[in-house]
């Protein structure tokens, strides 16, 4: 039943984030046909980025990790967990309207340090008037993320899945109605597109918090502000939490680290933007999937004290991760031109635009399993209430990540960011199987994935051939003024037919799994 309600989750939270992934490709393919790579795309992108680092690494990243666990184990043992959630709340309410208001006033300095190569140019003083109309998102995402922690303690994943999907909506239409209200063309377009997705940010971040808090309220937590009090359990909280925020302002770090170094090649950040959009869908489906639904399970077998629960729920969200994961690496591996010219070539999106997108893609292809393996390793760590060692692993990450990045730059160009990034996931991964083997028997493979993986990667690997030989034959359609919408459905429909075939007939998977937790979901 464990491993059942494991995979309905996955499919619940993998789905809604596919909806979501789907109308983020449709935003940045307005964005590049508007923008392009351009010093407005790059001004915005370095602004947006901002509220979201420092999300990751006070909500999902730090408080939520550590809040999920305790918060799970409250509502197995009865213990208050309504109180704790309110609790929770008016302290994270009051922190982040002070943090919020600190960046405002603070931006300029926020800009150059996650990207001081944009000094001296247009694109600082843009940045920093993007960035502060764009930062108080960071409150209204942090506090649905802590409802959304709550949700998914009490295993209803799919408000807090959809939530995402009114961030693109809103930025959709931002741009639609820029556009068809307007009559400038060039610069002025661009500057209009850019102040509409600027204002959309926080807008959006006050409908997923509108969103969240009405499922929770629902659920029987209606949350509300109050005046905040510091209990035993929320000092407790936030003793587990520094770790994490720590390790959470690590990994944030290394991403600064890879902006700074593309912030010093014209167009280097949206090329790397884009090339993370395409990779982020099956690391956002698959990864953050099973990592949203794996933590509250593993918290609540730990609380039981069933062995055999965390052991089967690990090895499930492995294989699942896995089977969806590799083909997704080498599809981007072995056909990233493809796939960039039939997203993102049109408009102000260059042939050069898309050429380095390209390989930044195939680079992030390399590290896709290890991003996704992160996040089946990690909740590991997070349900035992262990968040110093991942903070520990994260220095040394940090490390191989900056020396990386830094010095290969001389010599690679902006594409050694993401040699960095991919480099460090792995170093990273390494790290937390090492550190997770003194858990004993959970992180063991069972008979099942040792059998299933080696079928995995064959099955890919006919696929990846499958893909690169349509790709040299369906070239004329991939080219500006091609059919490039077909070209790529039928890539996609080919791959997706070789390797579930395959993975069917070698025994890489049953197709019935997938089938029977659909209509689960159902």
């Amino acid at each position: 039943m464990a491993a059942t309600r494991l995979i309905k989750g996955f499919m619940t939270v993998g789905g809604w984030t596919l909806a979501s992934r789907v109308l983020g490709f449709a935003r940045d393919i307005l964005i590049a046909a508007f923008l392009g790579a351009g010093p407005i795309a790059e001004a915005f992108l370095v602004a947006f980025s901002l509220p979201n680092m420092f999300r990751r690494f006070f909500a999902e990243g730090a408080f939520n990790m550590a809040f999920v666990p305790m918060f799970s184990k409250k509502v197995e043992t009865g213990d208050a967990p309504l109180e704790f959630a309110r609790d929770a709340f008016s302290g994270m309410a009051l922190l982040l309207t002070a943090f919020s208001a600190l960046g405002v006033i603070f931006m300029p300095g926020l800009v150059w340090l996650m990207a001081s190569g944009f000094a001296e140019d247009e694109r600082f003083g843009l940045a920093v008037v993007y960035g502060r109309i764009a930062f108080p998102y960071i409150l209204f995402i942090s506090l649905a993320a802590l409802l959304a922690g709550v949700l998914n303690g009490l295993g209803r994943f799919t408000a807090a899945a959809a939530a995402p999907v009114l961030l693109n909506v809103i930025f959709i239409l931002a741009m639609l109605l820029t556009t068809l209200t307007g009559t400038e063309g060039g610069q002025a377009l661009g500057l209009r597109v850019g102040d509409a997705l600027a204002l959309s940010v926080p807008l959006a971040g006050i409908a997923q918090l509108a969103l969240v808090w009405w499922a929770a309220r629902r659920a029987g937590y209606p949350l509300r502000f109050r005046r905040p009090r510091m209990t035993p359990e929320l000092w407790r909280l936030a003793r587990i939490a520094a770790p994490a925020a720590l390790a959470g302002g690590v990994v944030q770090v290394n991403l600064l680290v890879g902006r700074q170094v593309a912030s010093y090649f014209d167009g280097a950040i949206g090329w790397l933007n884009y090339a993370d959009r395409l990779y982020q869908l099956p690391l956002g489906v698959v990864g953050i999937a099973i990592g949203v639904v794996l933590l509250p399970e593993l918290s609540r077998r730990l609380a039981a004290g069933d062995l055999e629960g965390q052991r089967n729920g690990l090895n499930r969200a492995a294989e699942v991760s896995l089977g969806l994961t590799i083909p997704a690496a080498v599809a981007l591996m072995v056909v990233p031109g493809p796939l960039v010219q039939a997203l993102f070539q049109r408009g102000a999106f260059t042939t050069e635009d898309a050429a380095n997108t390209a390989l930044a893609l195939t680079i992030y292809g390399l590290g896709l399993p290890a991003f996704v393996l992160q996040k089946v390793l990690q909740p590991l760590y997070f349900a035992r209430e262990d968040t110093k060692r991942p903070f520990y692993y994260a220095l040394v990450s940090l490390a191989l990540n900056a020396g990386i990045a830094i010095g290969l730059a001389p010599f690679i160009g902006f594409a050694a960011a993401a040699v960095g990034t991919t480099l460090a996931a792995w170093g990273m991964v390494l790290q937390l199987w090492l550190g997770s083997r003194e858990m004993g028997e959970v992180v063991h493979m069972d008979a099942t994935l040792r059998r299933r993986l080696p079928r995995m990667l064959l099955s890919a690997a006919l696929m990846g051939l499958a893909l690169w030989g349509f790709s040299w034959l369906a070239a004329p359609m991939f080219a500006p003024g091609g059919a490039r919408a077909i070209a790529l459905l039928l890539l996609v429909a080919l791959g997706a037919m070789v390797y579930f075939g395959c993975g069917q007939v070698v025994g890489a998977f049953r197709l019935a799994d997938f089938r029977g937790a659909l209509k689960r979901r159902g």
